[in-house]
């Protein structure tokens, strides 16, 4: 199953993220969901980073919860607003 994840940060948590980054990386390369496409979301000027957005491949909600509240970022207080939902993959224009 697929599901978007939707993370906006705080509005003064970017040295918060900077100082959790590599924990951030290093979380996401051994997680035990699949993460298919993951990045910052950015103000703007397409640079500062102000959120997060995920598409992942879990088994069912419960996964992507787990998954989430163990992230560096959330435990570190980065984000102030998230959403989690199931997600219809209908296309995909990847190469």
């Amino acid at each position: 199953m697929h599901f978007i994840v939707h993370c906006v940060d705080h509005d003064d948590a970017l040295p918060i993220r900077l100082a959790n980054y590599e924990a951030h990386k290093a979380y996401l390369a051994q997680a035990t969901v699949k993460t298919l496409v993951s990045g910052p979301l950015t103000a703007d000027d397409g640079e500062t980073m102000k959120g997060s957005c995920f598409l992942l491949e879990a088994n069912n909600k419960a996964e992507v919860m787990a998954f989430h509240q163990n992230d560096p970022f959330f435990r570190a207080g980065v984000w102030r607003a998230v959403s989690i939902h199931p997600f219809l993959k209908r296309v995909d224009n990847r190469v």
